[in-house]
């Protein structure tokens, strides 16, 4: 297996978690050294890390055949036992609900304990009694309580959802808009909860953002630029967003998008009325065309104002052409194989980003659409251990050793013991409930080690394309036909004429 990250390359090398604390005392369990034993047990002295994961640990025990926790020693043949089968004294059934479980509090687990905290914390008297018991139970949903425990300490999340069950904020999207500024990500974390759980309607985080993104950009412009803008930004980018935002379908993308081109038409507009005194509609072809040549690239996203300005008669003297690249970034395919390597047998990186980094190397899949999969598009044949990935609009198989890692990485999700539960539909389960993980997070990681991203899905969609069919590789990959055989161009492989040529075929068949 390799341990080293391919030549020239920088490997991610921070050592994540909590540094264990030194000692002398011997775990008996896992043979490293600590402060304190934690307990101790039939094998000997068990250390805090190794007590943590063994009241943590269910299942059938082998001996007596029960469903229950399973402290025993990990490495016993068969796998740990119960606590009376590996001759484990310690009584772990909460006094209070009967679950096995580590004591968090006097004889009782971490979710009783929560019940608890909840039930103190929010007022004895609420508004909407019914509201604020299914609260607490989405609350106390949670697979590991440890987490809400340690969310709730924060004083804002404290007022936050005093105020909610107290009836001072109503519980919908308008009411925790209240306390975007004042409580921030537990706002939001609070919101994702309650969407998950059912006690709020579904709102895209994206498009709820950009109605308040706008109004913050409109507020110091002065009404020249303004009165256009805004009818830019909400008639034409907002109406047309907020009518395909679906919950199976996120505005991620078109937000950003409009993002681009709001900002560089105000950019533009202000610049054309403090320097000329000129609006949008008294705006020339001059102005324009000074503006782009003296300017980076991202100005000519003000074509689409133009295009609208047209559509509805602000202004049809200016003339905006489409914008095309000049630069196809790429990396030699050596590299791409030499990070396919690592990204399946290194250690550079966590499991998850191992996989989507290997989605996009091998898949040419980009990111935005990597971090948005959902599990039911990996199908894992028990009868015969083969796995397939419908990425498209059809299954693509994938090979080992990929297989066996994506098969791994789809039952050890991370993010699940949370308040999202175990349910979570996303490949890539995010922090917030009912949300996969952001694109730009993903990103981030295969960017620090060091991966060109557009080059890395470049040149993998070129192999593909230099094996098959655009038509055959864009259904395979879920690409449009038309972007594949511009790929294909763009590559230089000899599949242009491919639809002429299966026309013609078809027209000679009798």
């Amino acid at each position: 297996m390799t341990t080293e990250p391919p030549a020239g390359l920088t490997p991610r090398n921070t050592v994540r978690g909590r540094p264990r604390t030194s000692g002398s005392v011997r775990c008996d369990r896992c043979g490293r050294t600590a402060g304190k034993a934690r307990e101790t047990w039939p094998e000997g002295k068990v250390c805090g890390p190794c007590f943590t994961l063994a009241t943590r640990t269910h299942g059938t025990c082998p001996d007596c055949g029960h469903h229950r926790l399973l402290p025993g020693p990990p490495q016993l043949e068969g796998g740990p036992r119960c606590a009376p089968c590996a001759g484990i004294l310690h009584d772990f059934h909460c006094t209070r609900c009967g679950h096995e479980a580590e004591f968090y509090r006097r004889g009782i687990c971490a979710r009783c304990a929560l019940r608890d905290d909840l039930t103190a914390l929010l007022p004895a008297d609420p508004a909407d009694p019914e509201t604020a018991t299914r609260l607490t139970d989405a609350l106390c949903a949670a697979e590991r309580p440890e987490s809400v425990i340690t969310w709730k300490r924060s004083s804002k999340v404290q007022a936050l959802l005093a105020s909610v069950s107290s009836g001072q904020t109503p519980l919908t999207h308008e009411g925790l808009d209240r306390h975007r500024e004042t409580a921030g990500r537990a706002a939001e974390h609070l919101r994702a909860l309650l969407v998950h759980h059912g006690l709020l309607p579904h709102q895209d985080p994206y498009l709820n953002r950009f109605e308040t993104w706008i109004d913050d950009k409109l507020r110091p412009l002065p009404a020249e630029v303004a009165k256009p803008v805004e009818h830019f930004a909400k008639w034409h980018h907002l109406r047309r967003i907020r009518a395909k935002a679906t919950p199976d379908s996120t505005a991620r993308g078109p937000v950003h998008a409009a993002k681009q081109e709001i900002t560089e038409t105000i950019k533009f507009l202000d610049w054309l009325w403090q320097a000329h005194g000129r609006t949008a509609a008294t705006c020339t072809q001059q102005d324009v065309d000074t503006w782009l040549a003296t300017g980076p690239t991202t100005r000519k996203a003000i074509r689409t104002f133009f295009v609208i300005a047209k559509k509805v008669g602000t202004n049809r003297r200016v003339d905006i052409g489409h914008y095309t690249t000049k630069g196809r970034p790429a990396i030699p395919p050596e590299q791409r194989l030499a990070w396919l390597r690592e990204l399946l047998n290194g250690t550079s990186e966590s499991l998850p980003y191992r996989v989507a980094g290997t989605l996009l190397l091998l898949y040419a899949q980009p990111l935005v659409r990597v971090a948005a999969l959902r599990t039911d598009a990996v199908d894992v044949n028990d009868g015969t251990g083969t796995v397939s990935i419908t990425l498209g609009t059809h299954p693509a198989p994938v090979p080992q050793p990929f297989a066996e890692l994506l098969t791994q990485h789809l039952w050890n999700r991370p993010n699940l013991r949370t308040g999202a539960g175990t349910e979570s539909p996303w490949l890539f389960p995010g922090s917030r409930a009912g949300r996969h993980l952001h694109p730009n997070t993903i990103m981030d990681r295969l960017r620090a080690l060091g991966i060109d991203l557009r080059g890395a899905r470049n040149t993998a969609l070129d192999e593909h394309l230099s094996a098959a069919a655009p038509p055959l590789v864009a259904d395979a990959l879920g690409y449009s036909h038309q972007v594949a055989f511009l790929h294909a161009d763009a590559a230089g492989e000899p599949w242009t004429r491919y639809t002429d040529l299966k026309s013609n075929h078809s027209a000679r068949q009798p």
